[in-house]
C-alpha cells in the first residue's frame, strides 16, 4: 500500500515538473491577449474577425512552444511515461479544455460584439461577474487536472479583472469597459511569469543522462 502511494506521489511530482518550464503560462497569456486586443480591432475588422484572427496566432504559438518543449526542454527534464490513470486524466483534461476553449472563443466574439454596440453597459455588472466566473472555472479546471496551484491564483485575478474593468468604465469612462487594460495587464504578468520560469530552467545545469524516470519502470 505504501509502495503504491509512494509511486503515485512520485508520478504526481514528476508530472508537475513537466510544467515548470513556463511554456503553459506563455500559452495562457497568448489566449488572454484576445480579450485585450479584440475590442480594439472590432471597429476595423468587425466583431467576428477581431476574435477569429487570433485562431491562427494561437496555432502558431502552440506550434512554436511545442517545438521548444520537444527540442529544448525535454532534453533537460527527460522522457516521462505515465500510468493508465494519469493518461486517462489527461484525456479527460484534453476534452474539457477543447470544450472550454470553444466556449471562450464564442464568449470573446460575444463580448466584442456587445462592446462594439454599446450593449455591455446595459447588462452591466452581470456580464462582468459572469465573465470573471468563467475565467475562474477555466483556470481552476486546468489547475486541477495539471496539479498546478499557481493556476488557481491566476483564476482569482482573472475573475476580478472584468469587474475592475467595469468599474474603470463606470468611474472614469475607460473605453471598451476597461477590458484592454485589465486583460492587457494580466497578459503581461502571466507572460512574464512564464518567461522567468523558462529562463530559470535554461540556467539550470543538465541532469545526468539517466535522469529520465517513468512511473511504469518504478512500479516493476
Amino acid at each position: 500500500m505504501n509502495k503504491q502511494l509512494d509511486l503515485e506521489e512520485a508520478e504526481r511530482r514528476l508530472f508537475s515538473a513537466t510544467f515548470k518550464d513556463g511554456l503553459l503560462d506563455i500559452m495562457i497569456s497568448a489566449v488572454l491577449l484576445m480579450f485585450s486586443v479584440a475590442p480594439l480591432l472590432s471597429e476595423t475588422l468587425g466583431d467576428f474577425w477581431s476574435s477569429a484572427v487570433f485562431v491562427p496566432f494561437w496555432a502558431l504559438m502552440f506550434l512554436i512552444l511545442f517545438l521548444i518543449r520537444r527540442l529544448v526542454v525535454r532534453p533537460r527534464l527527460g522522457q516521462v511515461k505515465y500510468g493508465p490513470q494519469r493518461i486517462t486524466k489527461l484525456a479527460r483534461f484534453t476534452l474539457v479544455m477543447l470544450i472550454v476553449n470553444v466556449i471562450f472563443f464564442l464568449a470573446g466574439i460575444l463580448a466584442t460584439f456587445l462592446v462594439s454596440r454599446g450593449e455591455l453597459s446595459q447588462l452591466g455588472w452581470f456580464v462582468s461577474i459572469s465573465f470573471g466566473l468563467v475565467m475562474l472555472f477555466f483556470a481552476s479546471v486546468t489547475g486541477f487536472f495539471l496539479n498546478l496551484p499557481r493556476l488557481y491564483v491566476y483564476g482569482l485575478f482573472l475573475a476580478i479583472a472584468p469587474v475592475i474593468g467595469e468599474w474603470l468604465y463606470r468611474q472614469y469612462g475607460v473605453a471598451h469597459h476597461g477590458l484592454p487594460i485589465v486583460f492587457g495587464v494580466m497578459t503581461a504578468v502571466i507572460f512574464l511569469v512564464g518567461l522567468v520560469m523558462f529562463i530559470h530552467l535554461m540556467r539550470e545545469p543538465f541532469p545526468p543522462d539517466d535522469h529520465a524516470l517513468t512511473s511504469e519502470a518504478r512500479s516493476e
